[in-house]
């Protein structure tokens, strides 16, 4: 049976590699130290929410919630930015598991909602978010500006 929790320090060896996995799946080089140094920061100063799925005490996917906000709105909203579920346990319902975990969060914490993007040839997130009571947005244009001083990843 799959358990959903909130990540913990304790979590980070086993997070650091599904992490690391994720980023590899997005076509960065694989850096397990820097996964563990950036997920244990991000827990460590509380700057996101991570949730976990357990399969038999083993991590097997997460999904990492970045807080923002709504100025028009007056109100917090949530960014998805991270879904991964190891390849070995996809097409178990853990992503539902964990996007439910993520809207959960949401109406807890009294947010107006929770925003995402992923690539267009995502062809199962694109399947599934809809089915989750995610719509793409037709009324904003997303852009997105690279500092050129940016360390590489």
């Amino acid at each position: 049976m799959i358990q959903i929790k909130r990540a913990h320090q304790g979590h980070l060896n086993e997070l650091a590699q599904l992490f690391d996995a994720y980023r590899v799946f997005y076509r960065k080089e694989s850096n397990l130290e820097g996964a563990k140094r950036f997920l244990s920061e991000r827990i460590q100063q509380k700057e996101s929410v991570i949730f976990v799925a357990l399969l038999e005490e083993k991590l097997v996917g997460f999904t990492q919630l970045y807080p923002l906000f709504s100025s028009t709105n007056m109100m917090p909203i949530w960014l998805l930015n991270d879904l991964f579920v190891a390849k070995e346990h996809r097409g178990k319902q853990i992503s539902k598991g964990l996007i439910k975990a993520a809207q959960e969060h949401c109406k807890i914490t009294k947010a107006n909602g929770i925003s995402l993007e992923t690539e267009k040839n995502n062809v199962p997130g694109n399947a599934l978010y809809p089915k989750m009571g995610f719509a793409i947005d037709q009324e904003h244009n997303f852009y997105y500006w690279q500092n050129p001083t940016a360390p590489s990843s």
